[in-house]
């Protein structure tokens, strides 16, 4: 009997590696954080811990260079060896094992070829680890857009680009807000950037209060979205759905949150005009709408009336409209598809009949669409893609 093994068969998954790479490292100093500040080694920085290093684990030459990847492999695996012999060499009786054992893993130990340090690490600060509270608001959004409006926009501009005036005559320009900038930087890493200055820019710590200062990255990330959707008609990065307050006739007087929904699909649906034929429930998604101005207070029953669940507040539409790039009364009858993991995904404007591919705004490069969905149509293969090509999401080397 032959044996045979196809490629397909060997061939490795370097994302997943990759990712698990990034999770341990993550997960590692994430720890050592937990353990310092339970003896009393990690000061409060602005409510939270702080990383008290020069220096942190990076994984940005993991995601460009896989010979990196294979060389912290190979050193993870030499180690694992070298701590199975000394284990090993603890248990066994014979003194010419033990001596055998314990001289082969400290050869493995100081033989091992570790990749140089400045490839998986780089400058920290206080703030590396630290999380947003705000969960992404679209209050947050909002107030974030505010604060931008009466801090950076002279600098950075109302678009994020930094090329007003007053940026074109700085020794140093300042970087552009609507690239990949943000994803490149940690969020506590950027925070510290916004309160203490960096590269030219001034520090805000006395203008901006820490919370403001998580609701201006907000604000960065959902406008660089809506600059991103304008300019090349796609989210180039993931964006999350905003946190909006939900309140659902089925539960009486109780007001839900979007993230109580994880692991089931969303769709946001925006009133349409008064007197426009208005959308209706459909079984596969969670439906919310977003109806401000409670235009569907007289829809026709069976149409949008059936929707159980609304959002009535003006920010979570404004908040929608900056991740968008889309004017608020350019929105009235749009539709969003948010993935199982709460990641926006699809976008069906005003006037357009049924949904198409071109309504897909976030998926990956490397599969376009499933199997499955290439047989499928409409909004049943805008589904079938969104399950089977998850969001896979890095940002400052961090897995989100």
């Amino acid at each position: 009997m032959s044996l045979s093994l196809s490629a397909a068969s060997l061939s490795i998954d370097w994302n997943a590696i990759i990712t698990s790479l990034l999770q341990g490292m993550q997960w590692l100093q994430l720890g050592i954080l937990k353990l310092l500040t339970l003896v009393g080694a990690a000061p409060d920085v602005d409510g939270q811990p702080a990383w008290p290093f020069a220096s942190r684990l990076s994984g940005e030459a993991l995601l460009i260079d896989r010979n990196v990847v294979r060389a912290l492999l190979l050193a993870l695996a030499l180690t694992a060896v070298g701590l199975t012999l000394a284990v090993l060499a603890l248990v066994r009786r014979s003194l010419r094992w033990r001596v055998t054992l314990l001289s082969t893993a400290i050869v493995l130990f100081f033989a091992t070829p570790w990749p140089e340090r400045h490839l998986l690490t780089t400058a920290a600060t206080p703030t590396s680890f630290h999380l947003s509270p705000t969960g992404f608001s679209a209050a947050s959004i909002v107030h974030g857009q505010q604060l931008y409006a009466q801090q950076c926009i002279a600098c950075h501009g109302a678009d994020g680009k930094s090329d007003t005036p007053l940026a074109l005559s700085l020794k140093v320009a300042p970087p552009n807000l609507s690239s990949g900038l943000l994803w490149r930087l940690s969020d506590g890493d950027a925070f510290w950037s916004i309160r203490h200055g960096k590269a030219g820019m001034p520090a805000f710590a006395s203008q901006l209060s820490p919370g403001d200062t998580w609701a201006v990255l907000d604000y960065l990330k959902a406008n660089a979205a809506g600059q991103s959707i304008t300019e090349t008609g796609a989210w180039q990065r993931p964006i999350a759905a905003p946190r909006i307050a939900v309140d659902c006739a089925s539960d009486g007087p109780a007001v839900r949150s979007l993230d109580q929904w994880r692991g089931q699909r969303i769709r946001l649906l925006v009133a349409a005009a008064r007197g426009q034929p208005q959308a209706s429930e459909d079984p596969r998604f969670q439906s919310v709408l977003l109806d401000p101005t409670k235009l569907a207070s007289t829809a026709p029953t069976g149409s949008m009336g059936s929707i159980g669940c609304r959002n009535t507040d003006r920010v979570s539409l404004q908040a929608l409209s900056i991740i968008t790039g889309l004017a608020a009364n350019d929105l009235a009858g749009a539709e969003l598809l948010v993935d199982k993991d709460g990641w926006l995904r699809a976008r069906k404007r005003r006037g357009e009949a049924a949904w198409s591919d071109a309504d897909m705004l976030c998926q990956s490069a490397q599969a376009a669409s499933s199997k499955q969905a290439q047989q499928l149509a409409g909004i049943d293969a805008l589904i079938a893609t969104m399950d089977a090509d998850r969001v896979h999401y890095v940002q400052g080397t961090f897995v989100h």
